[in-house]
């Protein structure tokens, strides 16, 4: 189960600082008065930043473990939400084709529509959400990365969104929420989603 670490740090700065080392979850979120034999269980890799780790703890009795995902990084989702977002402002500003073209130079274009368009399908989606859940804020705003750069008054906003939302991550999906891939409820919104085929390789760095 992933749990929401409150931070301002980017990505970068998170790898550099190595912040999971500092990352602390003070008690069992199944057993808070304890007596579960709750205990930190090392770390996970994950490939992109290179170099992340995320701290992680373990409940003997629930037979469950927790992990602490920091805001900057998406959630089941390779790499951090401000390359998520960059992505969708690019769309958003130069429209699909010729964003993707730019993004994934070294594949076909449709190979690159394909990518392209499932990140922004996740984060409109997201978006989408968000102004259910927050009317009063985004009443009349579009679901856009843009549009809700300039309500927030802020240059990335989905880390950002990440505070607003804070109560409903558990049960928002991925990229942007916490919930586990497929959960009733709170996974992807099957009706949302379409079949895209597989994804092209990522690029080489």
């Amino acid at each position: 189960m992933q749990i929401r670490l409150k931070t301002l740090l980017t990505g970068e700065q998170y790898v550099s600082q190595q912040a999971w080392r500092s990352a602390s979850l003070l008690c069992c979120p199944l057993h808070p008065r304890g007596g579960c034999g709750f205990a930190r269980h090392g770390t996970y890799a994950r490939l992109t930043p290179p170099g992340t780790r995320i701290a992680r703890w373990y409940c003997p009795r629930g037979h469950c473990t927790f992990s602490l995902l920091p805001d900057c990084l998406a959630a089941s989702w390779a790499g951090t939400l401000a390359e998520l977002e960059a992505v969708v402002v690019a769309v958003e500003r130069r429209g699909l084709s010729a964003a993707a073209d730019t993004l994934r130079p070294d594949i076909d274009l449709p190979g690159a529509m394909r990518w392209t368009r499932r990140r922004v399908k996740a984060v409109h989606a997201t978006l989408e959400r968000l102004k259910g859940l927050l009317p009063e804020a985004l009443a009349g705003v579009a679901p856009l990365v843009l549009a809700f750069c300039q309500v927030f008054a802020v240059e990335q906003v989905l880390a950002a969104m990440r505070a607003h939302a804070a109560d409903w991550l558990p049960h928002l999906p991925p990229p942007f929420g916490l919930s586990p891939r497929g959960a009733r409820g709170g996974g992807a919104c099957a009706a949302l989603q379409h079949s895209v085929g597989p994804d092209p390789p990522p690029p080489l760095l």
